[in-house]
Protein backbone atom coordinates (compact mmCIF):
# COMPACT_ATOMS: atom_id res chain seq x y z
CA UNK A 1 0.00 0.00 0.00
CA UNK A 2 2.94 2.27 0.72
CA UNK A 3 4.96 1.35 -2.65
CA UNK A 4 1.68 2.12 -4.54
CA UNK A 5 1.23 5.99 -2.31
CA UNK A 6 4.64 6.56 -3.32
CA UNK A 7 4.40 5.41 -7.28
CA UNK A 8 1.03 7.65 -6.74
CA UNK A 9 2.87 11.00 -5.64
CA UNK A 10 5.26 10.43 -7.86
CA UNK A 11 3.07 10.43 -10.61
CA UNK A 12 1.08 13.17 -9.65
CA UNK A 13 4.01 15.21 -9.05
CA UNK A 14 6.01 14.35 -12.40
CA UNK A 15 2.50 15.71 -13.84
CA UNK A 16 2.92 19.07 -11.89
CA UNK A 17 6.65 19.43 -13.23
CA UNK A 18 5.43 19.23 -16.60
CA UNK A 19 2.71 21.74 -16.05
CA UNK A 20 5.12 23.85 -14.30
CA UNK A 21 7.52 23.89 -17.40
CA UNK A 22 4.71 24.11 -19.53
CA UNK A 23 3.72 27.53 -17.88
CA UNK A 24 7.35 28.95 -17.87
CA UNK A 25 7.81 28.21 -21.40
CA UNK A 26 4.47 30.17 -22.56
CA UNK A 27 5.36 32.58 -20.56
CA UNK A 28 8.53 33.37 -22.58
CA UNK A 29 7.53 32.64 -25.44
CA UNK A 30 4.72 33.99 -27.87
CA UNK A 31 1.48 32.88 -26.45
CA UNK A 32 -0.05 32.08 -29.91
CA UNK A 33 2.76 29.99 -30.52
CA UNK A 34 2.31 27.82 -26.97
CA UNK A 35 -0.52 28.94 -25.29
CA UNK A 36 -0.26 28.35 -21.04
CA UNK A 37 -1.87 24.61 -19.84
CA UNK A 38 -4.94 27.40 -18.88
CA UNK A 39 -5.50 28.64 -21.80
CA UNK A 40 -5.69 25.06 -23.45
CA UNK A 41 -7.84 24.42 -20.65
CA UNK A 42 -10.68 26.52 -21.46
CA UNK A 43 -10.49 26.01 -25.24
CA UNK A 44 -11.06 22.29 -24.14
CA UNK A 45 -14.63 23.02 -21.62
CA UNK A 46 -15.37 25.26 -24.60
CA UNK A 47 -15.34 22.42 -27.07
CA UNK A 48 -17.27 20.18 -24.34
CA UNK A 49 -19.85 23.42 -24.26
CA UNK A 50 -20.25 22.89 -27.99
CA UNK A 51 -20.34 19.49 -28.12
CA UNK A 52 -17.67 19.30 -30.50
CA UNK A 53 -14.94 17.62 -28.53
CA UNK A 54 -16.48 14.49 -27.55
CA UNK A 55 -18.84 13.66 -30.92
CA UNK A 56 -14.82 14.19 -32.59
CA UNK A 57 -12.96 12.18 -30.01
CA UNK A 58 -15.55 9.24 -30.26
CA UNK A 59 -15.79 8.91 -33.65
CA UNK A 60 -12.11 8.74 -33.42
CA UNK A 61 -12.09 6.53 -30.59
CA UNK A 62 -14.52 3.75 -32.39
CA UNK A 63 -11.84 3.78 -35.80
CA UNK A 64 -8.60 3.20 -32.99
CA UNK A 65 -10.79 0.29 -31.41
CA UNK A 66 -11.95 -1.52 -34.78
CA UNK A 67 -8.07 -0.78 -36.24
CA UNK A 68 -6.68 -2.18 -33.07
CA UNK A 69 -8.73 -5.54 -33.02
CA UNK A 70 -8.68 -6.26 -36.82
CA UNK A 71 -4.58 -6.10 -36.85
CA UNK A 72 -4.31 -7.56 -33.06
CA UNK A 73 -6.32 -10.54 -34.63
CA UNK A 74 -4.57 -11.34 -38.10
CA UNK A 75 -1.09 -10.09 -36.70
CA UNK A 76 -1.30 -12.90 -34.26
CA UNK A 77 -2.69 -15.71 -36.80
CA UNK A 78 0.01 -14.69 -39.25
CA UNK A 79 2.40 -14.20 -36.13
CA UNK A 80 2.10 -17.58 -34.45
CA UNK A 81 1.96 -19.54 -37.73
CA UNK A 82 5.21 -18.37 -39.07
CA UNK A 83 6.84 -18.70 -35.22
CA UNK A 84 5.35 -22.59 -35.56
CA UNK A 85 5.68 -23.43 -39.36
CA UNK A 86 9.24 -22.64 -40.81
CA UNK A 87 7.83 -23.29 -44.90
CA UNK A 88 4.77 -20.40 -43.60
CA UNK A 89 7.70 -18.32 -42.65
CA UNK A 90 9.45 -18.67 -45.52
CA UNK A 91 6.34 -17.66 -47.70
CA UNK A 92 5.71 -14.61 -46.43
CA UNK A 93 9.05 -13.11 -44.92
CA UNK A 94 9.41 -11.20 -47.90
CA UNK A 95 5.60 -9.79 -47.73
CA UNK A 96 6.30 -8.83 -43.85
CA UNK A 97 9.84 -7.59 -44.96
CA UNK A 98 7.88 -5.23 -47.48
CA UNK A 99 4.43 -4.26 -45.05
CA UNK A 100 6.83 -3.24 -42.48
CA UNK A 101 8.80 -1.03 -44.81
CA UNK A 102 6.20 0.66 -46.79
CA UNK A 103 5.53 4.50 -45.34
CA UNK A 104 1.72 4.49 -43.20
CA UNK A 105 1.16 7.68 -45.48
CA UNK A 106 1.44 5.53 -48.92
CA UNK A 107 -0.91 2.89 -47.67
CA UNK A 108 -3.39 5.51 -46.63
CA UNK A 109 -3.39 7.12 -49.98
CA UNK A 110 -3.48 3.86 -51.87
CA UNK A 111 -6.66 1.87 -49.76
CA UNK A 112 -7.99 5.84 -50.47
CA UNK A 113 -7.48 5.57 -54.35
CA UNK A 114 -8.00 1.96 -54.58
CA UNK A 115 -11.40 2.38 -52.49
CA UNK A 116 -12.65 5.45 -52.03
CA UNK A 117 -12.39 8.05 -49.45
CA UNK A 118 -15.15 5.91 -46.81
CA UNK A 119 -14.87 4.51 -43.78
CA UNK A 120 -14.44 1.16 -44.77
CA UNK A 121 -10.68 2.48 -46.60
CA UNK A 122 -9.79 4.39 -43.68
CA UNK A 123 -10.38 1.75 -41.13
CA UNK A 124 -8.11 -1.30 -44.00
CA UNK A 125 -5.52 1.71 -44.10
CA UNK A 126 -4.74 1.28 -40.42
CA UNK A 127 -4.91 -1.78 -40.03
CA UNK A 128 -2.33 -2.59 -42.44
CA UNK A 129 0.17 -0.60 -40.97
CA UNK A 130 -0.22 -2.74 -37.77
CA UNK A 131 -0.44 -6.15 -38.85
CA UNK A 132 3.13 -6.60 -39.70
CA UNK A 133 4.29 -5.12 -36.79
CA UNK A 134 2.38 -7.64 -34.29
CA UNK A 135 3.18 -10.51 -36.68
CA UNK A 136 6.92 -9.99 -35.88
CA UNK A 137 6.41 -9.81 -32.30
CA UNK A 138 4.09 -13.10 -31.96
CA UNK A 139 6.73 -14.11 -34.05
CA UNK A 140 9.17 -14.30 -32.06
CA UNK A 141 6.95 -15.23 -29.13
CA UNK A 142 6.44 -18.49 -31.19
CA UNK A 143 9.39 -19.30 -31.72
CA UNK A 144 10.56 -18.76 -28.06
CA UNK A 145 7.94 -21.29 -26.69
CA UNK A 146 9.11 -24.03 -25.16
CA UNK A 147 8.99 -27.32 -26.70
CA UNK A 148 8.81 -29.52 -23.72
CA UNK A 149 5.49 -28.19 -22.63
CA UNK A 150 4.95 -29.27 -26.20
CA UNK A 151 5.37 -32.72 -26.31
CA UNK A 152 4.06 -33.25 -22.89
CA UNK A 153 0.85 -32.12 -23.91
CA UNK A 154 1.02 -34.32 -27.21
CA UNK A 155 2.21 -37.52 -24.51
CA UNK A 156 -1.14 -36.64 -22.47
CA UNK A 157 -3.19 -36.44 -26.23
CA UNK A 158 -4.32 -33.16 -25.36
CA UNK A 159 -6.27 -31.65 -28.08
CA UNK A 160 -5.56 -28.75 -30.49
CA UNK A 161 -7.93 -26.03 -28.60
CA UNK A 162 -6.74 -27.05 -25.04
CA UNK A 163 -3.02 -26.93 -26.70
CA UNK A 164 -3.73 -23.54 -28.10
CA UNK A 165 -5.58 -22.30 -24.59
CA UNK A 166 -3.72 -23.62 -22.40
CA UNK A 167 0.25 -23.96 -23.42
CA UNK A 168 1.04 -21.72 -26.33
CA UNK A 169 -1.51 -18.56 -25.83
CA UNK A 170 -0.16 -18.84 -21.96
CA UNK A 171 3.49 -18.18 -22.89
CA UNK A 172 2.12 -15.63 -25.53
CA UNK A 173 1.02 -13.50 -22.97
CA UNK A 174 4.22 -11.26 -22.71
CA UNK A 175 4.90 -10.66 -26.56
CA UNK A 176 0.60 -10.18 -26.93
CA UNK A 177 0.66 -7.54 -24.23
CA UNK A 178 3.90 -5.82 -25.76
CA UNK A 179 2.25 -6.16 -29.41
CA UNK A 180 -1.31 -4.53 -27.82
CA UNK A 181 0.67 -1.55 -26.09
CA UNK A 182 2.76 -0.25 -28.84
CA UNK A 183 0.31 -1.31 -31.44
CA UNK A 184 -2.44 0.77 -29.29
CA UNK A 185 0.29 4.04 -29.17
CA UNK A 186 0.95 3.56 -32.84
CA UNK A 187 -2.53 3.06 -34.31
CA UNK A 188 -4.40 6.15 -32.94
CA UNK A 189 -1.34 8.48 -34.71
CA UNK A 190 -2.02 6.93 -37.86
CA UNK A 191 -6.01 7.06 -37.61
CA UNK A 192 -5.14 10.95 -37.15
CA UNK A 193 -3.15 10.65 -40.50
CA UNK A 194 -6.26 8.91 -41.84
CA UNK A 195 -8.84 11.79 -40.82
CA UNK A 196 -6.90 14.66 -41.93
CA UNK A 197 -6.23 13.19 -45.27
CA UNK A 198 -9.94 12.20 -46.10
CA UNK A 199 -12.29 11.65 -43.21
CA UNK A 200 -15.15 14.85 -42.35
CA UNK A 201 -15.09 14.20 -38.70
CA UNK A 202 -12.57 13.06 -35.72
CA UNK A 203 -10.10 14.16 -34.04
CA UNK A 204 -7.50 14.39 -37.00
CA UNK A 205 -9.61 16.43 -39.52
CA UNK A 206 -10.30 19.06 -36.23
CA UNK A 207 -6.76 19.39 -36.18
CA UNK A 208 -6.51 19.73 -39.87
CA UNK A 209 -9.19 23.11 -39.44
CA UNK A 210 -7.45 24.19 -36.52
CA UNK A 211 -3.94 24.48 -38.55
CA UNK A 212 -5.39 26.55 -40.85
CA UNK A 213 -6.69 29.10 -38.77
CA UNK A 214 -3.24 28.85 -37.02
CA UNK A 215 -5.39 27.64 -33.49
CA UNK A 216 -2.86 26.20 -31.66
CA UNK A 217 -5.12 26.57 -28.34
CA UNK A 218 -7.19 24.01 -30.70
CA UNK A 219 -4.65 21.59 -31.93
CA UNK A 220 -3.02 21.16 -27.71
CA UNK A 221 -6.83 20.69 -26.62
CA UNK A 222 -7.71 17.98 -29.01
CA UNK A 223 -4.22 16.38 -29.06
CA UNK A 224 -4.52 16.56 -24.65
CA UNK A 225 -8.00 15.37 -24.83
CA UNK A 226 -7.16 12.25 -26.59
CA UNK A 227 -3.98 11.63 -25.28
CA UNK A 228 -6.18 11.37 -21.70
CA UNK A 229 -8.56 8.85 -23.23
CA UNK A 230 -5.70 6.54 -24.56
CA UNK A 231 -4.12 6.42 -20.89
CA UNK A 232 -7.65 5.93 -19.20
CA UNK A 233 -7.44 2.80 -21.44
CA UNK A 234 -4.03 2.02 -20.79
CA UNK A 235 -4.11 2.21 -16.81
CA UNK A 236 -8.23 0.76 -16.45
CA UNK A 237 -7.71 -2.32 -19.11
CA UNK A 238 -4.27 -2.54 -20.54
CA UNK A 239 -2.15 -2.72 -17.50
CA UNK A 240 -4.90 -4.67 -15.25
CA UNK A 241 -4.96 -7.16 -17.77
CA UNK A 242 -1.53 -7.41 -18.36
CA UNK A 243 -1.27 -8.02 -14.47
CA UNK A 244 -3.77 -10.65 -14.66
CA UNK A 245 -2.91 -12.85 -18.06
CA UNK A 246 1.28 -12.67 -16.72
CA UNK A 247 0.54 -13.50 -12.55
CA UNK A 248 0.75 -17.44 -13.38
CA UNK A 249 4.28 -16.31 -14.29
Amino acid sequence: MTLLIQNTFLRVFSIFIFLIIWSVASGIVENNLLPSPLNVTNKIMSEIDNNELFFHTLITLKRVILSFIIAMILGTVFGILMGRKEKINTFFDDWLVLGLNIPALVVIILCYVWFGLNETAAILAVSLNKIPMVAVILREGARSIDKQYIEVAKFYNINNAKLLFKVILPQLYPYLMSAARSGLSLIWKIVLVVELLGRSNGVGFKLYGFFQFFDISGILAYTLAFVIVILIVEFILVRPLEKKLTSWR
